[in-house]
């Protein structure tokens, strides 16, 4: 393969994805959206630019962005559109859908990101808080049981989950933080 290929993954991180533009800083080649562009037009399921992407949605508040030729959720759906099967993309879709207020939405990428990756203790956590958010407490504490025994760090859900009176784990396991 001719290294000077744009959709080379190499290329593309070495002339466009610097830690400069994963952070948000500035772009390398040229503007912070014009590299995000590129990077994902190169590499549409590209992980931590499309989580940059969402970050930079967030910082800018909006889906438009400064020298970037569509809309955010454009890029994510030639993501999916590209892999249906990758977990990760819609998880991260998932987080950007949230953070818009658009929580069915979320909740459907959540799900799916959940169904492809069944033991990915990311995804059943947050599918977890999700549910506590719905104040569904059977399932968020179902989920929350699944995340914590593949050894989830965070206690977050499962604080919430006594808080509300709800938690279904044994005393042992809210004792040692399992």
């Amino acid at each position: 393969m001719d290294r000077l290929n744009k959709g080379d993954p190499d290329v593309v991180e070495a002339f466009h994805f610097n830690s400069n533009v994963e952070n948000l800083i500035s772009g390398q080649s040229s503007y912070l959206g014009a590299d995000l562009d590129y990077t994902l037009h190169a590499w549409p399921n590209h992980h931590r630019a499309l989580t940059s992407l969402v970050k930079y949605s967030i910082r800018e508040k909006s889906t438009h962005l400064p020298h970037m030729k569509f809309p955010v959720e454009c890029y994510f759906d030639r993501a999916i559109r590209m892999n249906s099967k990758d977990a990760q993309v819609r998880s991260i879709y998932s987080a950007f859908l949230s953070h818009r207020g658009r929580n069915k939405e979320a909740f459907e990428q959540l799900e799916a990101a959940t169904n492809l990756e069944p033991d990915n203790a990311t995804f059943l956590y947050n599918l977890g808080l999700m549910y506590f958010k719905q104040k569904n407490y059977e399932k968020a504490s179902q989920y929350a049981e699944k995340a914590y025994a593949l050894d989830y760090p965070l206690p977050g859900l499962r604080n919430k989950l006594i808080q509300a009176g709800k938690w279904r784990g044994s005393p042992a396991a809210r004792d040692s933080g399992k």
